[in-house]
Parts: C-alpha cells; structure tokens; sequence
C-alpha cells in the first residue's frame, strides 16, 4: 500500500468512526497534495456548508467521503525524503570570553520530519533556530543547505526557510487581504491566489475570522495565521520559537496535529524545529528531539554519564517515599529522586515498566500520573 493510499484509509476511518473534526482536517491534506484547483473549490464549498449546517454531521460526512473518492482517483508522486536539506557539523556560536557560548551542535535536518528543541530557559535555543535561519553568524562549524529550488544569494537563500519567532509583528487589515498579499508577492494569478487562501484558511479553522484584524484574534488564531501564511510561501524548512507559548492545551494539541500532517505531506513535505517548554507535548509528534544545556547538544538517544540503560520512571502519587522503597524493594530500585512535586524513580534496565505499574496497582498506590521516561529527554531536566 503506498503512502498515499494509506493516507486516504485512515481519512475513511476516521469518517467511518464519526470523527469528523479530525477527519475533515485529514481530508484537506489530503486535498491540498493533489494540488487540483477544483478540488479546492468543493472543499470551500463544503466548508462554506458545514460551518452553516455544524448539526448535519452525517451529510458532512457523506459529503466529504464523495470528495475523498475524488481524491484518491488523482496520482500523487511520493517525494523522497532521503537527503537531509540542512546539515550542520561542530557549529559554534560565542558571545565572547566569559559569555554564553553556544555548541559544538551537529544538526541532520530531512523534510518530513519533525525535530524539536527542549532545555531550560537561556540554554541556546533561540540562538540555535537564528544560526539555522541565517539570521545570525556562527563561529565555528559548516553549515549547507541542499534545497530543491536554486538559490544564488543569502536573499534567495531564506525564501526557501521560514523562522517564525515567538513574539509575531503586527499586520494591518483583514487576515483574509494579508494572505491574499503574501500570494500577489509570487505572481499568483486573482482567481488562483483567492483559490488557494480560501483552501488554507479552511485547512487551519479560519474560515469564521477571515474578516477579522490582528487586534480581534487570539493567541491561538493568530499562530494559525501565522502557519497559513507560511504554506501559501511553500518552504522548504520551517524553524518556530516557542509556538506553543500562550496557548491552551487543546490549542497546543491542533496546532501540533497540524504542524506533523504539514511536515508528512505525500509530494511537498517540510523540515520542521520547533522549540517549546511543553516537552510531553512536542516528544508525541517529533520524530527526533534535541535538548541544549548550557549550549551544549544532547538529543532524546543520548545516554548522560552513569546512566548506563536503566528503566526511569516518572510517578505522582501520593505516597510517601518509604512506602515506595518498600514496594519497589523486589524490584530493585537502585534512586529515588523527588523532583518538582513528582518522583523518578530509577532501576536496573532488566526491569519492565509494566512490573513497575503491577506493584504500584496491587499494593493499592493512588497514582495521579506516571511515565517512563527512560528515552525521554525529560529525564535530563531531573536535578
């Protein structure tokens, strides 16, 4: 089964089991890789309806499967995401003596994937997403970028790569005009540009605030408009600050659904870094997460000195400290830490999680939360 038609039956899954948020969202995707204008045109359509009709979700449902019929009669030629666009090695950037330095950092960027970037506050993140964005110079190290489109000059360099900071400028208008201007700046034909916005607020739920100015959106809205924006520019890579940053949870978790579909794109899929202080969050959809301590490089299958391939676990309970040695004893618990309200526990790599999880259940343990972190770069935040 290719990529493509495995793409199409999980959309049809989703219909089947009356998931239609995610589903139809699926079914953009979907939708925006044929790249078929008329298809375009009956997904505006469509969403135009459902917005009007949000209780007939069996129509929508309907409706929307006669859509992916259409969909999956169009080929779509995979793209190979083999070689890696951006490649960094012993990249090193100073502030001067006595200052924060930044590296050695090996980077091995491919389009399909996601990477994020964790560490505490002050540790080189946003220095690494500038270094990587040519925005800043680096020291020491080589950096190249092997991307599709040519370029002959830095300029023509950074319209293949998009850096999106933390704090966004700014813009006047209605967010449906500064879409519309991004496209103009290409040379997109009226009709078209007007066909390809509409599809890409749709895609990012903007369908109802397309009218609205800056002022009158969220946080929430305005990093969708942020990411519209970016597709309508098709990058190559794409590098976000701290996107998640003043978002609710359940916003965190479409913007990051969106951010992994945008990335897995059959035949136009991106690079993507993103960095964020919600490490659970971002560990779900990244392929490879990169943690910075002190501009120092460690990602999530790095072993940090000592720490040999123990089983770590992370447990928020109740229970006092000597009742868990006590019930972790036939274990073997070789640590326990308490670290920011939560217990880690540490044991020897021949214990299963799962035994862990038996003997917090038969001896009755109220847990709230537990984890095994032992891949996880979270366990590099334990002090």
């Amino acid at each position: 089964m290719s990529k493509a038609e495995a793409r199409i039956k999980e959309v049809f899954s989703f219909f089947e089991n009356n998931d239609t948020v995610l589903g139809y969202r699926k079914l953009m995707d979907c939708v925006i890789d044929t790249q078929d204008l008329d298809l375009y045109k009956d997904v505006i359509a469509l969403t135009d309806w459902k917005e009007q009709h949000p209780e007939k979700e069996e129509e929508l449902i309907t409706k929307s499967l006669k859509i992916l019929e259409h969909v999956s009669k169009i080929p779509i030629t995979e793209y190979n995401t083999e070689k890696p666009v951006v490649v960094g090695k012993g990249l090193v950037k100073s502030y001067g003596a006595n200052r924060f330095k930044l590296g050695p950092i090996p980077v091995e960027i491919k389009k399909g994937e996601v990477y994020g970037l964790v560490g505490e506050n002050g540790n080189g993140k946003t220095t690494l997403l500038r270094v990587l964005a040519k925005e800043l110079k680096y020291n020491k190290g080589e950096l190249s970028f092997n991307f599709d489109k040519s370029f002959n000059s830095n300029y023509d360099l950074r319209t293949n790569l998009v850096y999106i900071p933390q704090r966004t400028q700014k813009w006047y208008g209605s967010l449906k005009d500064n879409l519309k201007f991004v496209l103009s700046n290409y040379g997109i034909p009226p009709e078209e540009n007007e066909i390809r916005v509409l599809m890409m607020i749709a895609r990012f739920g903007l369908w109802n605030y397309k009218h609205l100015k800056w002022s009158e959106l969220s946080s929430g809205y305005k990093m969708r408009f942020e990411l519209a924006r970016t597709l309508l520019r098709q990058p190559e890579l794409l590098l976000l600050d701290e996107p998640l940053a003043n978002l609710d949870v359940l916003a965190q978790q479409v913007i990051l659904e969106d951010l992994k579909s945008i990335c897995n794109s059959i035949n136009n899929p991106i690079a993507l870094i993103l960095s964020s202080q919600q490490l659970y969050e971002v560990e779900k959809i990244s392929d490879k997460v990169i943690y910075l301590e002190n501009g120092k490089y460690k990602d999530n299958k790095t072993n940090v000195d000592n720490e040999e391939n123990q089983l770590i676990v992370e447990i928020d309970c109740e229970a006092d400290r000597s009742v868990l040695m006590s019930i972790f004893r036939d274990l073997k618990l070789e640590k326990l830490i308490y670290n920011g309200g939560i217990y880690v526990a540490y044991f020897n790599e021949q214990i299963a999680f799962s035994s862990v999880l038996e003997t917090l259940g038969k001896h009755k343990i109220d847990v709230t939360y537990t984890r095994n972190i032992s891949k996880s770069t979270r366990r590099f935040f334990v002090s």
